[in-house]
């Protein structure tokens, strides 16, 4: 029970890896708030009220069917920890929606929904919370954590994925800058890239055998070995940890590097020559190829 009187709100809380960060939290003794406006995976609507058929008849869960990225949702979220629950101690970003085309093939509005989902949503709840947050920390409260869900698309890439990846290294970098934001009031922001049998992974249509593979070993992996390094995040082991990029695939726990400058070389006035610079460049392979081996369950 590490979380034993922590409120916390996840947004997407009400499927798939969400869920299972829900039932985590609450087994750790935290109560939550799931933010969830019930759509498919493409953001079309299916089960507008599933929020609340999640938090029917739990003392200490409630739901906030409506969509994360209107403003107006995230702070009503806010309003209904504080009011239900008495405050806001945890973060979870991890509602996404996901819409894939070559970028060749792309359109506008397939491009703003998922970024408005998966990286807005994120950026209007944390502007909602944080200010609470930083007043609970000053006023003597243990200062709290997020935690932002990405994706290893957003480090590798994949093909046809311009939006979901973007949007997810976006959420890298906000997780960056909120770590530095929140850094006097001891707050702390993480990121976690999951690997884990979603709406996600089964929505991945292979490239080639490597991506087939990784699909198929994907799909055995449960989403609680996710949720569990979340929560442990959001616990006060974690009160030193923050700005970092994690990864849960079952057992294994990844900690990634982040983009600094690998080898430096100076420009000749005469000629421009990169060879010096070449041992260093960075593979150009998918997520899914390069974590196509067997999970360690």
């Amino acid at each position: 029970m590490e979380l034993q009187g922590k409120v916390a709100i996840v947004t997407g809380g009400a499927r798939g890896i969400g869920l299972a960060i829900v039932d985590e939290l609450t087994a750790q003794g935290a109560s939550v708030v799931i933010v969830d406006s019930g759509v498919s995976i493409a953001g079309e609507a299916e089960e507008p009220r599933l929020a609340e058929k999640i938090a029917a008849g739990k003392e200490r869960v409630a739901a906030l069917c409506g969509d994360i990225a209107e403003a107006e949702v995230a702070r009503e979220a806010v309003d209904l920890a504080c009011r239900k629950f008495k405050s806001v101690d945890i973060v979870v970003n991890n509602a996404a929606i996901i819409r894939d085309a070559f970028i060749f093939k792309s359109d506008a509005g397939s491009w703003d929904a998922v970024i408005r989902t998966n990286l807005t949503g994120a950026q209007r709840l944390l502007a909602a919370a944080t200010p609470v947050m930083r007043e609970q920390a000053k006023n003597g409260r243990a200062p709290g954590a997020i935690v932002n869900i990405v994706s290893t698309a957003g480090i590798y890439g994949n093909f046809g994925q311009g939006a979901y990846g973007a949007a997810k290294a976006g959420l890298i970098g906000l997780t960056r800058v909120v770590a530095h934001d929140l850094a006097r009031s001891r707050i702390r922001c993480n990121a976690v890239a999951p690997f884990a049998a979603t709406r996600v992974t089964e929505s991945i249509k292979p490239a080639n055998e490597a991506q087939a593979a990784y699909k198929a070993k994907a799909l055995r992996v449960p989403a609680r070995y996710v949720a569990r390094l979340v929560s442990f995040l959001a616990s006060e082991r974690a009160a030193h940890v923050t700005g970092q990029l994690f990864g849960a695939r079952g057992r294994e726990i990844f900690v990634f590097s982040q983009s600094r400058p690998a080898q430096r070389i100076l420009q000749d006035d005469q000629k421009l020559d990169l060879k010096a610079l070449e041992p260093h460049f960075t593979e150009l392979v998918t997520d899914l190829e390069a974590f196509a081996g067997d999970p360690i369950l």
